[in-house]
């Protein structure tokens, strides 16, 4: 381990050696500059410089940052310069001879009143902001997403993969910590892939892929961050959108975005309901190698029938103060109410093929849901030079509940043979304080220092009461299966980073400290565990731009990950009689260090960004299942599962995200991941005393291309197509998953309004199906739909507003690096 880690910083510095040797023949010159609305000296961010050499034509250029500064690498050479943002007059430098470094200084545009009515509302394409520790991607007009929720949008992000449960991985790996507005949220929730599917599609602005996180990042999550930035929109006056949704399966939605801004106040809001029939499927099919099995198949075919509704709002208001300050105020409130029947058809035989019995098992579950948010920020931006304070406050609830009843009838006999009850409560409450301090030393110096304290506090119980005689006996509740678990986190974080522009190289390198105190109380046993830890959090970022825009990134951090609530649990619970589950109160964190070299090429028409990363984790957590030596009433064997710090996991990869566009009116979009994971280690059953070898080499890829393609009369198509290939761990083997969606869309009312048509999965292809082994016990095949194909029309209504075209390349570079955490 030591080892590896000296040969990680070995990389590192021997690059950045490379890269100052390099620097000193480069003949580019750089352009800065700060663009901020000339009324309200608000900065501007995402506004456009385009840079045109006037002897080869050739258009490169920049975006700011969230300061509104910028820094453009170029050739020496004379340029035509603007200066552009939507609804503003642009801001034009004809004729600049370039042949040093110039500093234009603060540029202040002015509202163009002629096109306040003439507001893009949403991007024509999604555009990627190349940043030293973090890729942004605006969402754009993304057809396919319409009517849909937050893990539609993250599942057509570069980099990041949803399977067909909803879980979300990056890079391949599921520990990616999700943030909403750049702290954790209770919208993500306990149960991430439920809770994103309660954000809808539209009240998302854009995804930050962060897989290099800076010192200022929670450290939490070994993948990397993905950070979902909510629309709060901040032009002049009052303007929005409304949005209808009809779809089959039966599905209506409706979303409501607007905004209402004068000189000292922006009000904005984002609200929207949501009712969805999603049916799904699973099938098994479950061998039993024991000679003393009473059933040595068992074969279940499950369909689930399940009617979701919910309702999201996000209100808030920002009141500047002054020029340079302003606090916004933010009430986000997600309610969902859903009742599922979900229905299993089992069939269980001896060795011999003959039929022991047949059942049929109904479950009838309703489950509440709600999460309010409530948040404050300060920001403070002192002058123009980029010193800053923000101080953030945030304070979230969420609760769950859930009824399920379960029958199960014997369809031979005609007999009601099993009768359960399950209820299920989990809330958290969740607090956090973030303070961040932002200090320029010149042009090219600049110091960072932060505090960040979060609390949480996890409850959950598990309720279960069985009929235990038959035909009226009654429901006698299960002493070794209910349960009430508490669980308490408060992790103080401070940090301090270091960010300096050496010619074309950019240096950013951090320390994060993160002492954490948790406190476990299983109320049921009266038992209780205390216990707290340390850790430092090195990062380190490097920027080379190359002549043209090219660059270079090259980046190290640590990462943790944290156990909690349910992997701590050491009370069993059940998704069915034959499969419980219990945690491991021992379970100890997973400390990771990684490392990424990225490199970024354009040409006119193609834009390729690339990257190789490696990731190394001690004391990995591994999800072993095995055997009770127990059996239920029905005589199938009972497994467990639960997890424990066994092994040590590698990961190498390459990535690769492409833009290419062949004509106007076709643009295609390709990811692609290819990766390796390694892991090492051995597993005894204390009561059997097997030993299973968790050592194994897995390589898998993913690939997604998207093409967007305009028809004639103006009609917009897109065609995403994702394809996961096979994949496996210890114990179980994943074949590969294809889908394609397919999305038109057409302006309609002179513009005013847009009217677009979805299909997901047209082949019916998002299908798991894997293949489970654990030697002398089981061989198992399963698959599971969890959404079966869907259709949706959407109807998008612009108030105040008029779609304009996205004005040519106003992405820009994309390639400008800075400081930003």
């Amino acid at each position: 381990m030591t080892k590896k880690i000296t040969l990680l910083f070995y990389l590192l510095f021997s690059a950045t050696f490379l890269f100052s040797q390099n620097s000193k023949d480069d003949e580019t010159n750089t352009l800065t500059g700060k663009v901020v609305d000339a009324k309200s000296n608000q900065p501007l961010e995402y506004a456009t410089i385009i840079l045109k050499d006037l002897k080869t034509l050739k258009i490169t250029g920049g975006i700011t940052d969230g300061t509104g500064s910028f820094s453009v690498q170029t050739p020496k050479g004379t340029y035509d310069i603007s200066i552009e943002y939507i609804s503003f007059k642009s801001k034009k430098f004809p004729t600049q001879e370039i042949s040093k470094n110039k500093d234009f200084g603060v540029i202040k545009l002015t509202e163009d009143q002629s096109s306040l009515n003439e507001i893009v509302v949403i991007a024509e394409k999604t555009t990627v902001d190349i940043r030293l520790d973090k890729k942004v991607y605006n969402i754009g007009k993304d057809l396919s997403i319409r009517g849909g929720n937050a893990s539609d949008v993250l599942g057509n992000v570069p980099s990041v993969q949803v399977d067909v449960e909803g879980a979300v991985s990056l890079r391949g790996n599921e520990n990616v910590t999700i943030l909403i507005d750049g702290r954790p949220s209770a919208l993500v929730g306990m149960n991430g892939a439920e809770a994103l599917r309660q954000i809808p599609a539209e009240a998302i602005e854009r995804v930050e892929v962060i897989t290099s996180p800076s010192a200022r990042y929670d450290a939490e999550g070994t993948a990397g961050i993905l950070n979902i930035i909510l629309r709060k929109n901040k032009l002049i006056g009052f303007n929005g959108s409304l949005q209808l949704d009809l779809g089959v399966p039966a599905s209506v939605g409706n979303a409501f975005n607007a905004n209402w801004r004068t000189e000292k106040w922006n009000l904005f809001t984002n609200t929207g309901f949501r009712y969805n029939e999603t049916p799904g499927n699973a099938f098994s099919d479950s061998d039993y190698l024991s000679s003393s099995a009473q059933n040595a198949k068992v074969v279940e075919e499950r369909n689930f029938d399940r009617l979701g509704r919910s309702i999201f709002t996000s209100f808030g208001a920002e009141y500047y103060l002054t020029e340079n300050s302003s606090i916004i105020g933010n009430i986000v409130f997600s309610k969902g109410n859903d009742d599922d029947v979900n229905s299993n058809n089992i069939e269980r035989f001896n060795a011999q093929g003959a039929i022991n019995e047949a059942t049929y098992r109904t479950e009838s579950e309703g489950e509440d849901e709600q999460r309010i948010q409530y948040t404050l920020d300060y920001v403070n931006n002192f002058d123009d030079t980029g010193k800053k304070l923000s101080i953030n406050l945030q304070y979230s609830t969420e609760a769950e509940d859930k009824l399920n009843n379960i029958t199960e009838v014997d369809t031979q006999a005609n007999l009601l043979n099993d009768l359960e009850l399950v209820l299920e409560d989990q809330d958290e409450n969740s607090g956090l304080l973030q303070i961040d301090y932002v200090h320029p030393v010149g042009k090219d110096i600049q110091f960072e220092a932060g505090y960040r304290g979060n609390y949480r506090d996890i409850f959950n119980s598990f309720y279960l009461a069985e009929r235990k005689t038959f035909p009226n006996g009654g429901l006698i509740p299960d002493a070794g299966l209910n349960n009430s678990f508490n669980y308490e986190e408060f992790v103080n974080a401070a940090y301090f980073q270091y960010g300096q522009k050496f010619n074309n190289i950019s240096l950013l390198a951090g320390l994060r400290y993160e002492y954490t105190s948790i406190e476990i109380v299983q109320q049921t046993s009266t038992t209780n565990d205390e216990r707290s830890y340390g850790n430092l959090f090195p990062t380190i970022n490097l920027g080379y731009e190359l002549k043209g825009g090219d660059s270079f990134t090259l980046g190290y951090n640590r990462r943790i990950r944290r156990p909690r609530g349910r992997s701590l649990n050491p009370f069993p619970s059940r998704s069915s009689e034959s499969n419980t589950y219990s945690g491991n109160v021992n379970l100890n964190p997973v400390i990771t260090d990684a490392i990424d070299l990225g490199y970024l090429k354009r040409w006119d028409k193609v834009t390729l960004s690339t990257s190789i990363y490696y990731n190394i984790s001690n004391d990995n957590w591994e999800r072993i299942q095995e055997d009770t030596g127990e059996i239920t009433d029905n005589g199938d064997p009972i497994t467990r599962r639960f997890p424990v710090n066994l092994s040590t996991e590698e990961r190498f990869g390459f990535e690769f995200t492409l833009n290419y566009k062949p004509f106007k009116v076709w643009n295609i979009n390709s990811d692609f991941n290819l990766f390796n994971v390694k892991t090492d280690g051995d597993y005894t059953n204390p009561t059997t005393n097997i030993s299973q070898s968790f050592d194994f080499k897995n390589t898998a890829f993913f690939i997604r291309l998207n093409q967007k393609i305009t028809l004639p009369s103006k009609i917009d198509l897109q065609i995403n197509s994702n394809y996961s290939g096979p994949n496996r761990n210890a114990q179980t083997k994943s074949q590969g998953v294809f889908s394609i969606d397919l999305a038109a869309s057409k302006d309609i009312l002179k513009e005013k309004a847009s009217i677009s048509l979805n299909f997901s999965d047209v082949f019916n292809g998002a299908i798991s199906r894997r293949t489970t082994n654990l030697p002398g016990f089981l061989d198992q095949y399963s698959e599971f739909q969890w959404r079966e194909p869907q259709v949706r029309v959407s109807l998008v209504y612009r108030f105040n507003q008029k779609k304009k075209a996205n004005r040519e390349n106003r992405e820009g570079n994309g390639g400008r690096e800075d400081y930003e955490g």
